[in-house]
């Protein structure tokens, strides 16, 4: 179906490495076990994907969106951007090579420019797919979701290598402020204690993602802290880093809860963090494009916790791989306070099921994500066969 004759010149400029760039990875893989070789234009100021990306293809640092075109053949080349482009950029790409993209956010409340040139620009869930159908042309809208994966690693570390605490921060080098608090905090983080994850007694609650604003977390427990204040014993540990104000003002909102709550900042051995926790808790959805955490937690075993709504309702099985609530900015959280109750006296209910919860899971798994980018090779709006060859 394909062969040396396709290469893909994929564009991801983030400084940071979140969900889509995670997506970038795992991409690049799927793509090359098609026989698609692999560029990918990165950031100059991004350390890690040398490191992350796939042995085999080729990384080539840029300064900024508009240094693309000096490193691509003079005409016919298939461009994948993460994200939309500048318009002004993607317009003279889309001139003369076949430009696609990948919409790691619904575009809900955003822009469409961005995407304006694009000939597809496909969704990670069907929550996206239709937010690109209601802001684009029709033609450009691929229809089949591209489900991410859980793309965790194949030997987990090992269990008696505790987690434990380390930084909450993220800093972000642009801003004056993080950049002093920066580079004080390696002075001070090996002065504070460095507890040890252990479980504790009651019912585990954990955050495990990035503390980003997409994820809405201040303002959803700014509704559930009440709730979680009348079942004392329920804990929360908090798995991730995020910039200040995020850290600031999700520390604010769980600041009654006092030493109820755990933080341990950012931890690679996921594995372990989902071993140690109940359910998984999500954000508010109408931000959230698919959340890589969930379908990971639920590969691990963790059940998950979130608001009846896309994208949610496409990756968690409702009963099976966890439970939805109604969102606690109607109700105010009283359906939240009764899924507790359930939850404290109601045992072995979930994955049990094994065929239907099989069935869910497969659609996360790396060989289905294969057929999907299999399909998009196929696509007969891009037309691949008639790409620039290499």
């Amino acid at each position: 179906m394909t062969g040396p004759a396709i290469e893909c010149w994929q564009i991801n400029l983030q400084q940071g490495f979140g969900g889509g760039e995670v997506f970038t990875d795992f991409l690049t893989r799927a793509l090359q076990e098609l026989g698609v070789r692999c560029h990918v234009f990165v950031s100059r100021l991004a350390g890690e994907w040398t490191r992350r990306l796939p042995a085999g293809a080729n990384v080539i640092a840029i300064d900024q969106p508009a240094d693309v075109a000096g490193h691509l053949p003079s005409k016919g080349a298939w461009l994948l951007s993460h994200g939309g482009l500048p318009p002004t950029v993607a317009g003279s790409l889309a001139a003369r090579h076949r430009l696609s993209g990948i919409a790691h956010m619904p575009l809900y409340g955003r822009k469409p420019d961005e995407f304006h040139h694009h000939l597809r620009v496909c969704g990670v869930s069907a929550y996206v797919r239709d937010s690109l159908r209601d802001s684009l042309r029709p033609e450009q809208v691929f229809e089949q979701p591209l489900y991410g994966i859980a793309n965790l690693p194949v030997q987990p570390v090992a269990a008696s290598v505790p987690l434990r605490r380390r930084s909450r921060y993220h800093w972000d080098r642009r801003k004056g402020r993080d950049r002093l608090l920066g580079w004080l905090e390696p002075w001070i983080e090996p002065l504070l204690p460095h507890a040890e994850w252990k479980k504790r007694p009651g019912l585990t609650l954990g955050i495990v993602s990035r503390l980003t604003p997409i994820k809405q977390f201040p303002l959803l427990f700014s509704r559930l802290v009440p709730q979680l204040l009348a079942r004392p014993e329920v804990n929360l540990e908090v798995v991730g880093a995020g910039g200040y104000a995020s850290v600031r003002d999700l520390s604010r909102i769980l600041r009654p809860l006092g030493d109820r709550v755990r933080y341990w900042g950012h931890q690679s051995d996921v594995r372990t963090a989902y071993g140690n926790l109940d359910f998984l808790m999500t954000g508010l959805p109408e931000k959230e494009a698919l959340g890589l955490n969930v379908i990971e937690a639920q590969a691990c075993g963790l059940p998950v916790l979130a608001v009846r709504d896309q994208p949610f309702t496409e990756t968690v099985l409702d009963g099976q791989t966890g439970y939805f609530y109604d969102d606690p900015r109607t109700d105010g959280g009283r359906d939240f306070q009764r899924l507790l109750k359930r939850i404290a006296t109601e045992s072995g209910a979930l994955f049990t099921d094994t065929g239907r919860v099989g069935q869910h899971l497969a659609q996360f798994s790396f060989e289905a994500f294969k057929n999907r980018i299999r399909a998009l090779l196929e696509d007969p709006v891009l037309d691949l066969r008639h790409t620039a060859k290499p």
